[in-house]
């Protein structure tokens, strides 16, 4: 029963990566009220998974994840490399996946971020409409919406994690 609450609670952070994938996209904000229900979700899970192992290393691993993430990328907001969104956004995500997903995230996360830029950069690209003249705008600006690809990334991770915990 506790394996199904952990697990409903990562489901119920799909729908919401998905929200703050399409406000990044269109808006270049990611709101603090969906990052703490993300962060809230995240413990959550982490939580219930944590009294199910009888071990809190996942959770002690996540939390340093979470600090490491924030320090390094707070320091690329400093020099306005990164929205202060996105760095929120990459701190609360360690505590969603946990310990035990960093790698995968961390991996997929570096395909999505490349194939975002690779995007942005190279709007002709895509084939003619709407979503290109939108992209082109994001070059001229000078913005690379960060959060798609972390949302996307973490998206992946939370479905092989459910895939693999509810396999029987």
């Amino acid at each position: 029963m506790l394996l199904a609450g952990a697990l409903l609670m990562k489901g119920l952070a799909v729908p919401l990566l998905a929200r703050i994938a399409w406000l990044d996209f269109t808006t270049q904000k990611i709101s603090n009220c969906d990052v703490l229900l993300l962060l809230c979700l995240g413990l959550g899970s982490l939580q219930v998974m944590s009294i199910l192992s009888g071990s809190w290393w996942d959770m002690g691993l996540s939390a340093v994840a979470g600090l490491l993430l924030f320090v390094a990328l707070f320091l690329l907001w400093a020099m306005r490399k990164v929205g202060a969104g996105d760095v929120k956004l990459m701190a609360v995500v360690s505590f969603l996946i946990g310990g035990g997903g960093l790698l995968v995230f961390s991996v997929l996360l570096l395909v999505f971020a490349f194939a975002t830029a690779l995007v942005v950069k190279n709007p002709l690209m895509l084939p003619e409409g709407a979503f290109r003249v939108y992209v082109q705008h994001l070059d001229r600006k000078g913005v690379v919406p960060f959060g798609v690809p972390i949302s996307i990334a973490a998206i992946c991770t939370l479905a092989l994690q459910i895939y693999g915990n509810a396999r029987f």
